[in-house]
């Protein structure tokens, strides 16, 4: 006959064993340290850690990855991969997520050139922008709250630094709306191969959907997660087709695919709600544009409906920064949500253009030295910047934010800043040369592709030209 205890242990080994078949976030060695397995971003997204993520995939669908790459570089289809990610002695797994390119401009095919398949010898790697969705197979898969992530490598920017950067200052100066980053060690292994090839150190970006949306609804930001969320992109269609806010054309909002996109691309409600979310859209601009700038009429329908203090914080880490590729100059690189009382929050993405790159374009000379005042234009059709700052309590806050960044230690002080800058360096530095044999040092260089500045960002005095320090020439840009 079995004693009592006997039974209670073999109860407990039981549910253990349940525990570790149904939980997909278990570690492999079978440890269980995490208090919260299902919503955990910030141990996924450890500024102050580096590590290794794995993704495998048959040999057959990574030339249907390349295949479709050929038939359409900027397609969105997805592959089933499988998903390995170790921290320390930790190691977690996904056997079924979604892999596709990312990337606009900076989009590569990861190995070989048009229409080669996979090469198991002499193999032909390169650096490429990846995007991972962990319900794209497995319905309700999370990984530590995210249903999808960005993996990028530092395309034109040899301090390897320039995005991880950004997206720190913005959660340090409270622009929760911001996505999370930090860095990781990428490894891409086909079936069969006799090992993973290693694509260096890669900046590590949360995906601004479902996952963004839940966990700022859990941390009290948003009050619900049934709202519309609008990817914006820049002049999908000509010239005329900017995603300003300015033009009201039910035209330029849609749901983007293979053959069409649009300025506005809905991206949460697809099933159903497109028709009400174009509305909603529509009646925001709509109602705005006729109030008079400066107005108390015009004050009162922005603190109704717009979330002003992460645009106004957004606005003034970005202009730090020294962002041109934004909202304000060049009406790209952000998303925006509208919760179910129809109130805006703002959500910037895609840093890599910053720290000291410039491009002459919409009145841009000058990432360090521009007018922070007048980024872009203040009178032309950036709707949201024109009406915000006419408001003098607005645009007063905007300046007080702008000068608390560049004078803070704990945000953008140039001393400061330059020390996070190694500090980060540091830990990634023994990990960066890889076998794509490019990008495999760290260097103080401006970004590869842009601009005729040539900012430095550890090195340089603050006068705003070649060789000119990036941190100390914004700061000094700061005249209030």
């Amino acid at each position: 006959m079995r004693t009592r205890a006997t039974i209670i242990l073999a109860c407990c080994i039981t549910m253990l064993a349940c525990i570790g078949c149904t939980d997909r976030n278990a570690p492999s060695d079978g440890t269980s340290s995490m208090a919260d397995t299902r919503r955990n971003p910030e141990y996924l997204y450890d500024i102050d850690a580096l590590p290794e993520i794995t993704i495998s995939l048959t040999e057959e669908d990574w030339n249907t990855y390349l295949k479709n790459y050929d038939r359409n570089k900027h397609n969105d289809l997805y592959v089933p991969a499988r998903w390995t990610f170790r921290k320390g002695e930790e190691v977690w797994h996904r056997d079924s997520v979604g892999l596709r390119p990312r990337g606009n401009s900076s989009r590569r095919r990861p190995e070989g050139s048009q229409g080669q398949t996979h090469q198991k010898d002499n193999t032909d790697w390169h650096h490429a922008h990846f995007g991972i969705h962990f319900t794209e197979y497995a319905t309700g898969q999370r990984f530590f709250g995210s249903d999808r992530l960005v993996l990028k490598w530092f395309h034109g920017d040899p301090s390897y630094c320039r995005e991880i950067f950004c997206y720190d200052l913005f959660r340090r100066f409270k622009v929760w709306t911001a996505p999370r980053a930090s860095y990781c060690r990428l490894y891409v292994h086909i079936d069969g191969d006799t090992k993973p090839a290693y694509f260096g150190v890669y900046a590590m970006i949360e995906g601004v959907r479902k996952g963004w949306i839940d966990d700022r609804m859990k941390d009290g930001y948003l009050p619900d997660n049934a709202g519309n969320m609008w990817k914006a992109a820049y002049n999908m269609n000509g010239p005329a087709d900017l995603s300003d806010f300015q033009s009201t054309q039910t035209s330029k909002m849609g749901i983007s695919n293979e053959t069409r996109a649009y300025s506005y691309s809905l991206k949460t409600n697809k099933k159903n709600g497109l028709p009400a979310a174009k509305e909603e859209l529509f009646n925001f601009m709509e109602k705005m544009r006729p109030l008079s700038s400066g107005s108390q009429q015009l004050q009162q329908y922005i603190e109704q409906h717009l979330d002003v203090d992460v645009f106004l914080r957004y606005l003034a880490v970005n202009v730090a920064v020294g962002m041109w590729d934004d909202y304000w100059v060049n009406a790209n690189n952000y998303y925006f949500y509208f919760d179910s009382s129809h109130r805006f929050y703002f959500i910037p993405y895609d840093y890599d253009n910053t720290l000291g790159t410039t491009k002459h374009i919409n009145n841009m000379k000058n990432a360090g030295t521009q007018d922070p005042l007048n980024w872009g234009s203040r009178e032309g059709n950036r709707l949201l910047v024109k009406k915000v700052l006419s408001i003098k309590a607005f645009e007063d806050t905007y300046k007080q934010y702008l000068k608390t960044i560049v004078t803070s230690a704990e945000l953008m002080q140039p001393d400061a800043a330059m020390q996070r800058i190694r500090h980060f360096q540091q830990m990634i530095e023994d990990y960066v040369s890889n076998d794509t044999g490019e990008d495999m040092a760290i260097a103080d260089m401006p970004r590869q592709d842009e601009g005729e500045i040539e900012y430095r960002l550890l090195s340089g005095d603050s006068n705003g030209a070649d060789g000119s320090n990036f941190f100390r020439t914004k700061a000094a840009s700061v005249k209030w």
